[in-house]
Formats: structure tokens, sequence, C-alpha cells
């Protein structure tokens, strides 16, 4: 018969070994289990890091876009640097470890962004100066155009009045015919039978803007049977031409002068005569008479 002492000191020898190594099981599970909560806290933490890099740089990206759209002449520039968000963007989707290094990448980005936003602004105050400016610019150049073109119009205006103004007016414009006397009298006369002169006088009028100088007339005297009398000589001006009895020439100093000029002949036709005066090829005055 076996010793009971004996059997219990085996039966506390295994108790024993149970309980370390149910101490042992408990501590490796107290461990496993603590070391699980930290590998959950670091992944919970890089995950919520990656999406803070990415909340920034998605605001990044949106800053360039909307400067973009504004159209500026750095529009080149801040499209590479939204390049470079976006880019940053594809690696950081693609990593799954640490993410720090994205985040100084991400301050770099940030940094330059502010420095070109700002100039951006600066260049859009600067242009919104300049299209003011042409603005104004462009309503004075208006202004003075039609001020100009008034002007222009009022000169050619005035050109035109003192051109017309400074052309000599011929007045007074009469013709008779006269007897020649033996003794050198003239004795008018309205028989043309008894005519041998033809005495035709006009007045040219006081002008003081008008040019002074030589002035030639051509006067034309034309019978009943439409004949020109006189030389018969012809000029021509531009396209135009002139068969003209007779040419005076005067001497005009912008003060009222008496012209009268004598054209001889014979075998005068009864009937209307038709006296025209020229300055040039323009007509200036003209009469008639008869001779019965």
């Amino acid at each position: 018969m076996e010793n009971p002492n004996k059997n219990n000191s085996s039966l506390k020898a295994v108790i024993a070994v149970l309980a370390v190594l149910l101490i042992g099981s408990l501590v490796y599970i107290f461990k496993l289990s603590s070391d699980s909560d930290v590998v959950k806290t670091e992944l919970t933490s890089t995950l919520t890091e990656k999406e803070s890099v990415m909340k920034d740089l998605q605001e990044l990206k949106a800053t360039y876009d909307a400067a973009i759209a504004e159209n500026t002449s750095m529009s080149d520039e801040l499209i590479q640097e939204r390049d470079k968000v976006v880019a940053l963007m594809d690696d950081l989707n693609k990593s799954k470890g640490d993410v720090s290094k994205f985040r100084s990448q991400v301050q770099g980005l940030q940094t330059k962004m502010k420095t070109l936003v700002a100039e951006n602004d600066e260049l859009k105050k600067q242009n919104g100066v300049l299209t003011v400016q042409r603005d104004s610019t462009i309503v004075v150049l208006g202004e003075s155009k039609k001020f100009n073109e008034v002007l222009v119009g009022q000169n050619e205006a005035l050109s035109k009045t003192v051109e017309k103004g400074s052309k000599l007016s011929v007045l007074n414009t009469k013709t008779a015919a006269y007897k020649l006397k033996s003794s050198g009298k003239q004795i008018e006369t309205d028989k043309a039978s008894r005519a041998d002169v033809l005495k035709v006088s006009f007045t040219i009028a006081e002008n003081q803007i008008a040019k002074s100088g030589d002035k030639t007339y051509y006067v034309q005297v034309i019978d009943s049977k439409n004949n020109v009398l006189g030389d018969k000589k012809t000029e021509s001006f531009g396209d135009n031409s002139l068969t003209y009895s007779f040419k005076t020439t005067v001497q005009y100093e912008n003060k009222t002068v008496n012209v009268s000029e004598d054209l001889p002949g014979k075998d005068f036709e009864k009937g209307t005569y038709f006296i025209n005066i020229f300055d040039g090829g323009e007509l200036v005055s003209k009469t008639s008479f008869s001779l019965r």
C-alpha cells in the first residue's frame, strides 16, 4: 500500500506546474493582446495621418485649379505645380507605411503655393489697373477721334467758305452797240445797221480775302444766229473747252475795278445777243441785249 504523503506531494507538484503554466499563458496572452493594441493603434495613427496629408493635398490641388481657371500669364507655372501635387497624391495612395516623408513634401508644396498665389493675385491687380487704364485710354482716344473729326469737318467747311468767299464777284455786266463817228466819238445805237462796235462792261467787286494780282476773264459774245463774234479762239479748261470773243486781263488789288472793252465789228445781225463772262472755265456773269 502506497504512502499517502507521497501521493499528496506529487499532486502538489503537478498543481504547482499547472499553476506556473497557467500564469505563463496568461502573461503571454496579455502580451499578445498588448502588442495587438499597439499595432492597431499604430495602424490607426498611420491611416489618420495619411488621410490628413491627402486632405492637404486635395486642398492644394483645388487652390491651384481655381488660380489656373483665372487664365493669367502665370498659368503654365501654376499647372506645373498642380501636376506635382497630383503626382504626390498618387504616391500617397500607393504607400502603405510611414507617411511622414509626405508631410514634409506637402509643407514644401504649400509654401510654393502661397508664393505663386500671391504673385498671381498681384498680377491680377496689375492687370485690373491696366484694363482700367486701357479702357480709359480707349474712351479718351474715342473722344479725341470724334473731336478731331469735328475739327476736320469744321476746317473743311471753313476752307470751302474761305474758298467760296475768296472768289471774285462780277457785277453789273452790260453791253451796248455804238456808232463810231469820224471824230472818234461813240454814239449809242440799237440799230444793227448803224453799229460799229459793241461795248462790254462789268465790275469786279471788292474782296479783302481774295488773292490779289492779274485776273484774266474770257468774254463770249454770241449773236442772234448763234455765232461767236470777235477772235473766236478756243481755250481748254480740263475736259471742257471754251470758244471766246476776247479776253481781258485786270490788275486786281482787292479793290473794286470797273472793266470796259470794245468789240469792233460790222454787218451786225438783228436780234438778241448773249454775253457770257468766264473766270477760267467757270461762268461768272451773263447778260443780253437786242439790236433791231
